[in-house]
């Protein structure tokens, strides 16, 4: 399954809001050295109930618009 993120670093909580088309995805870290990126992953898993090895970013690594596979 793919799915359509927009991903919003240094925001006060960790949420995942449902939009049109795609997730909105907010994250307490900054974007440095992939630390959001880790963060997403760890709280995409959580989400979706499935391990951490099993969601991979396909497109998007150094934007905020990424696409992610589970």
């Amino acid at each position: 399954m793919k799915l359509n993120i927009r991903v919003i670093t240094k925001a006060k909580h960790q949420k995942i809001v449902k939009e049109e088309g795609r997730l909105k995805v907010y994250l307490t870290v900054p974007p440095i050295d992939g630390k959001a990126n880790k963060a997403l992953i760890k709280l995409l898993a959580e989400y979706f109930g499935v391990k951490k090895s099993r969601v991979r970013i396909i497109k998007g690594l150094k934007s905020r618009d990424k696409i992610i596979e589970l």
